[in-house]
């Protein structure tokens, strides 16, 4: 971690960051990690995913756990109490000559605040007003359910990605990560910089909504096309492909793998290492098509060999012939040079530890701006006094402001 590392792409775009729990700090932390400068406004006891944990046993100050650290890392944290008039007056000036707005609070509550879209935009026309909810705002059209609150496994629920992962076709289950959240992070996350990009052509802000169920239909498009185009009702599959095999999870002596050998260009090259040469001039397995229509033969056949050997035996021997990974578990993560090569697990500093801990690396990789985690995620309210000076307040002002309890 460096201040004086490459600027991201980012640097010099201000978004001031009203949100909290996991969408909207995910969404927010992936334009920091590019170079903007996030100022994250918390309530004065502080967004709560601090309290959540995992907290590490070495943490002698405990300020805030693992969840909070991961994705507020690079942001600026202000607190500021929203039902205060003045604190309000506070953030509505923050927002002056930042290119965007980003809040995940239930429709209406920005509004009843006076710090919705159109008072915001009245002020500030160049603004961007960025907004993750469960269903949606009424602004870019009015779900039955646009009032309801969701997290994420209400979004996975309703958006369709349940209904089509499971052991079995008649088990539907929700998926490890919390996508419910995240995939509406990215994609807002990108909508924020297109707005902004349209902004600084035209000089116009504008609303930017998305809806989580709606995030996750979009990331289930196949069921979609696979129902127009059918009429069939997609289910889960287990380990499988609906429609393409081999393509899927496979047994080893001490865990799993997962093989994507579907295509003619792979499948010859997985019969020969499995020793089975001759059913890739199999009638039953000669196109795409065939191979789905036969895949229980296929899956035994790869079955049989990959559950003889260990996952790192199949590693050297299948890795590189065909698409193939080993399911790596966490410690596996941390152990594999890949990830240590691309600084996908990054070392950063902690309050309350005598030493580093790790979180997540930056995906998202530039030649020349590379992102990058800069800096430990803040503790509450420690850039307070920071930006209430930008904003022309003396000390004793600030005090006075803290004393009241109108800021931390």
């Amino acid at each position: 971690m460096s201040d004086t590392a490459p600027l991201g792409a980012l640097d010099g775009v201000r978004i001031v960051d009203l949100t909290q729990m996991l969408a909207g700090p995910y969404c927010t932390m992936l334009l920091a990690d590019q170079g903007a400068e996030i100022i994250k406004v918390e309530p004065l006891d502080g967004d709560h995913t601090r309290i959540i944990g995992p907290y590490h046993d070495d943490d002698k100050l405990r300020s805030f756990g693992g969840y909070f650290a991961s994705i507020n890392r690079n942001k600026k944290s202000i607190a500021i109490d929203l039902k205060r008039p003045e604190g309000r007056e506070l953030v509505t000036r923050l927002c002056d000559g930042a290119d965007a707005v980003v809040e995940n609070y239930r429709g209406g509550v920005m509004d009843r605040l006076g710090l919705g879209y159109e008072t915001l935009h009245e002020r500030y026309p160049k603004l961007v007003y960025a907004t993750i909810r469960g269903f949606g705002d009424w602004r870019t059209g009015r779900s039955p359910y646009t009032d309801w609150p969701a997290y994420d496994v209400v979004a996975q629920a309703f958006g369709g990605v349940m209904a089509i992962t499971g052991p079995d076709k008649d088990t539907p289950m929700k998926v490890g990560p919390g996508i419910g959240d995240l995939m509406p992070a990215t994609m807002c996350a990108l909508g924020i910089v297109s707005a902004i990009f349209r902004a600084h052509k035209t000089g116009k802000g504008q609303f930017v909504d998305v809806g989580m169920v709606d995030a996750i239909l979009s990331m289930c498009e196949r069921i979609v096309h696979q129902h127009a185009y059918t009429g069939s009702v997609p289910v889960p599959e287990g380990n499988h492909h609906p429609l393409l095999c081999p393509f899927g999870m496979f047994p080893a002596k001490d865990g799993f793998i997962t093989i994507a050998a579907h295509a003619d260009t792979h499948f010859p090259i997985l019969c020969r290492l499995i020793g089975k040469p001759e059913m890739a001039t199999d009638p039953r397995f000669v196109d795409v098509q065939s191979r789905r229509t036969h895949q229980d033969a296929i899956i035994d056949a790869v079955s049989s060999f990959t559950r003889q050997r260990t996952k790192q035996e199949l590693l050297a021997h299948l890795g590189g012939q065909v698409p193939f990974a080993p399911v790596n578990d966490v410690r596996d993560v941390f152990a594999n040079p890949h990830f240590a090569a691309r600084d996908m697990v990054v070392s950063v500093p902690h309050p309350g530890l005598d030493h580093e801990t790790r979180v997540a690396g930056v995906a998202i990789k530039m030649t020349e701006t590379p992102g990058r985690v800069r800096h430990r995620a803040p503790l509450l309210g420690e850039h307070t006094d920071e930006y209430l000076s930008s904003l022309g307040l003396g000390g004793a002002e600030i005090a006075r402001l803290r004393t009241e309890k109108i800021v931390a």
